[in-house]
């Protein structure tokens, strides 16, 4: 019984082994598949496949659009705590049948119970329009009769377009439309 434990362990641990020896050869100095674009417009490069939704034309204009906030007023909540006390009853006993005996005994805790309450009210900045970067490409898609066309962008993907010169040919994956 213990020889054939002992076996199956071993079986075990050398399955375990060679499962992970393949796991670990591949390569990592492979090539990329063939089709693979490398996009930068993030911090960290990734290699991802070519995205459809990818948005393509000349540069016209950009716009920044900054953030529009006023002031509102909600509900000020704070905590309100009470304390108090309860009766707790305590029994011990011992012997058995007849002669069994019960002692009872009381103490008193301590007791908090804590809830958020409204106290008047507090002005805050309230967000109405989020900040947005627009860019307008004419020749959307290579169409030429697509033109003045917005697209919502990262802020990374404005500033490229900001620096880049009029009519210079862009691609890049917009956030939305109609900006």
């Amino acid at each position: 019984m213990l020889n054939t434990r002992r076996l199956m362990v071993a079986g075990a641990t050398a399955m375990l082994i060679a499962g992970l020896a393949a796991c670990g050869s591949e390569r990592s100095d492979a090539e990329p598949p063939s089709g693979t674009i490398t996009y930068s417009g993030d911090s960290s490069a990734q290699e991802t496949t070519p995205r459809s939704d990818t948005v393509s034309g000349l540069r016209d204009t950009v716009r920044h659009l900054s953030v529009r906030t006023v002031q509102a007023t909600r509900p000020h909540m704070v905590k309100k705590c009470t304390s108090g006390t309860t009766r707790v009853r305590h029994t011990t006993s011992s012997g058995t049948g007849t002669k069994r005996k019960t002692r009872t005994w009381y103490t008193t805790e301590r007791t908090r119970s804590c809830k958020n309450v409204r106290s008047g009210t507090e002005t805050y900045r309230r967000v109405v329009r989020p900040e947005r970067w627009c860019v307008r490409l004419d020749d959307v898609g290579g169409d030429k009769t697509k033109d003045d066309v917005w697209f919502r962008v990262s802020s990374a993907t404005y500033h490229q377009a900001l620096a880049a010169k009029e009519h210079t040919h862009l691609e890049f994956v917009p956030r939305g439309s109609a900006c």
